[in-house]
């Protein structure tokens, strides 16, 4: 029998050890589901529910004076497993993507502090950045005000095997730049009509497009702006157009229905995300965009790390302690 190599060896130990972790991985995980699944159980029956009522759908007493909308929260341990399991399909798209060449482009609108920007951080938080990117386009600058409307986002389309996330894009012509007047009738009507025809341009050229609309309610936008007048770290989110808008709800709701009406074609459709609950938007919004692409698991090599290279005659020299940063924590 022939004798195996040392690396031959090595490699299935490796092997061997990483599918026993991956097996005690989702043996643990399934021991989290299960209890979960019985502590609801038990939440269910001690409490009245002659109606059936799903109860992380059902309200709380106070969620129309701006309390938390859902009576009981999702936990944060279902949360962050079932986030694990979609975050871990992404990257098994994103390799797709790279692989066959793929361009995708997914745009994120909707209403302020409706949780658009921390389901962006959700969709980038595992994914390669060489491969997937953000684009958060402040006003125009004079020179892109003299350009063609579509000019300033053309540049950041995706190349072949890309992922871009657009956190608001093309669309402020028919939401923000409508409502506060900051572009012509004539304008906003050129937007209407030129826009699926730009979209479709997009599509058959080859890169997959995504829409997506955030939707949330007048009490949940409320609840969430005064979080973040008394957060310091979210204070930086609330723009002084974010305070213009709550003088006119009535005029983006009516621009939102007039955008959706010319631009919600059969090429490219408005995704309409519930974003009361922002667990479960990011959820519902990740796994629905796995949905809209037929992605294949790509086989990867077997990765075997290397020794480390040893030399007798290097000596490493002692780093001089003020060039340390203070250990302060």
């Amino acid at each position: 029998m022939r004798a195996r190599s040392p690396a031959a060896v090595e490699r299935t130990v490796v092997a061997q050890r990483v599918q026993a972790k991956a097996t005690a991985d989702r043996a643990m995980r399934g021991d989290i589901a299960a209890r979960e699944r019985q502590q609801l159980r038990k939440l269910k029956d001690a409490l009245p529910n002659p109606n059936g009522i799903d109860l992380e759908e059902e309200l709380a007493d106070d969620w129309r004076t701006g309390g938390y909308p859902y009576k009981y929260l999702l936990s944060r341990k279902s949360y962050e497993r079932q986030k694990y399991g979609l975050q871990v399909e992404l990257l098994k798209l994103q390799r797709w993507i790279k692989q066959t060449g793929q361009k995708v482009v997914v745009l994120f609108e909707g209403r302020d502090a409706a949780g658009k920007g921390g389901t962006i951080k959700r969709f980038m938080e595992h994914l390669n950045p060489r491969g997937a990117r953000v684009v958060a386009l402040d006003k125009p600058s004079e020179d892109e005000r003299g350009q063609w409307f579509f000019q300033r986002y053309v540049r950041h389309l995706p190349t072949a095997g890309e992922i871009v996330l657009f956190d608001r894009s093309w669309y402020n012509r028919a939401g923000v730049e409508r409502v506060m007047g900051f572009c012509t009738d004539d304008e906003y009507s050129e937007f209407l009509r030129s826009c699926p025809l730009f979209e479709e341009m997009l599509i058959k050229s080859g890169i997959i497009l995504i829409k997506y609309w955030f939707s949330v309610g007048d009490d949940e936008q409320e609840r969430r702006f005064k979080e973040r007048i008394d957060n310091p770290i979210k204070r930086w989110k609330l723009s002084p157009m974010d305070l213009k808008s709550r003088e006119h709800w009535v005029e983006y709701s009516r621009a939102k229905d007039m955008m959706q009406k010319f631009t919600d074609t059969d090429q490219s459709p408005w995704n309409i995300v519930d974003a009361d609950n922002k667990k479960k938007a990011r959820l519902n919004c990740i796994h629905h965009l796995l949905q809209q692409i037929p992605y294949e698991d790509v086989v990867r090599p077997d990765v075997v790390l290397p020794a480390r290279e040893r030399k007798p005659d290097y000596l490493r020299q002692p780093v001089p302690p003020e060039m340390y940063v203070p250990s302060l924590y």
